[in-house]
């Protein structure tokens, strides 16, 4: 039983790592979106990084089960990461707690706490110092440090193949203007600048005579026009559109997303109600061959397009989390929704906030 040991400790620390590189990968958006919340690096670097360190994380699982370099290489490598996995499990417990958030560790599919994965991290360095003494390399001649090396660029080869991605363009080919009113304002700018403006109440008092017998509909009181952070949407299903100009309702999907698609479906029965506004729907080109799918299990059949990564969070918001929806009027917010938690979708609250007419304050 004793002769086993050596090769089950090998085993399970392979599994672990296998588990935590697959769960990242579905979906990889979030893993992306994870790492630029941290401020590791940028969206035009997070799909680089984010596919390098799978990658690194599944040829461990696999270069631990062979004995090239392994006392040399492999697990120090391994242990070099999962001190480096400590050292920032170690800051976000004293930022943030150590039973607050998912670390990330195996992606949403096992969310753990960063002290859970802390303390998993600590016994999988157990394991490893055991490993090490109890396990041998390849003797002299026969050791070859291109084993590991082509393990881990099959790995990193699959993780671009299988999850590919548009690089960045630069900032100067990205950026959109508004003819005749200069560059759009930053995110958090134009959210302050709505959050804080006072609408003004642009119904028209009519005088008419007192003889007239004429029909005459009154203009409904609105909010005054402003440019919201949507107004370079000028395009969407091919055909042109004003985000900003009177009742929009704006949904941030993802195709591949679950809580995407029950929040469509709610749309769909809530359609049938009432009139909705006029509803477009940004798609992350991220799985973007499952909008076909995403509308035919929805039955949401929307306008929509699709944007790359970086631009889909940084409109949506880089704090924010999918589904995302804005109703929208003049381009001000009048009511949003993001995520599954606390301000999560509520068909009840769409629905109040569509009906109630403007108030002028």
């Amino acid at each position: 039983m004793k002769a086993y040991l050596p090769i089950t400790a090998r085993v399970v620390v392979s599994i672990l790592f296998l588990v935590s590189a697959v769960s990242k990968m579905f979906p990889i958006w979030m893993f992306e979106k994870q790492i630029v919340d941290l401020g590791i690096c940028d969206w035009c670097d997070a799909p680089y990084f984010s596919r390098l360190l799978i990658a690194l994380e599944a040829a461990i699982g696999i270069a631990i089960l062979q004995r090239h370099w392994l006392k040399r290489f492999v697990i120090p490598v391994t242990a070099f990461l999962l001190v480096a996995f400590c050292v920032h499990l170690s800051i976000e417990m004293v930022k943030h707690g150590a039973m607050n958030g998912n670390c990330g560790c195996f992606g949403q599919l096992i969310p753990m706490t960063p002290l859970e994965a802390f303390i998993k991290n600590v016994l999988t360095l157990g394991l490893l110092v055991y490993i090490y003494k109890t396990s041998n390399e390849h003797e002299k001649g026969k050791n070859r440090f291109m084993v590991p090396m082509f393990i881990y660029s099959v790995s990193a080869f699959a993780m671009f193949a299988i999850f590919p991605f548009c690089p960045c363009v630069t900032e100067t080919e990205t950026s959109t203007e508004i003819e005749g009113e200069g560059s759009m304002p930053s995110v958090d700018d134009a959210y302050d600048s709505l959050v804080s403006s006072n609408f003004a109440d642009t119904a028209k008092t009519l005088v008419l005579p007192a003889d007239s017998t004429s029909e005459v509909k009154i203009q409904e009181a609105q909010p005054s026009k402003v440019k919201s952070r949507f107004s370079e949407f000028k395009t969407i299903g091919g055909k042109k559109v004003n985000l900003d100009e009177g009742k929009k309702l704006v949904c941030f999907f993802a195709p591949g997303c679950d809580h995407c698609r029950e929040t469509a479906k709610e749309l769909k029965a809530l359609s049938a109600k009432m009139k909705l506004p006029d509803t477009y729907i940004i798609f992350m080109d991220e799985e973007a061959f499952l909008i076909p799918e995403f509308m035919k299990e929805t039955g949401f059949n929307k306008p929509y397009q699709v944007i790359d990564i970086p631009k889909f969070w940084t409109v949506l918001g880089s704090n924010a989390s999918t589904p995302g929806l804005f109703y929208l009027w003049n381009g001000n917010i009048i009511k949003s929704f993001e995520g599954i938690e606390g301000n999560k979708f509520d068909a009840t609250a769409l629905k109040s906030a569509v009906e109630q007419p403007y108030s002028g304050k």
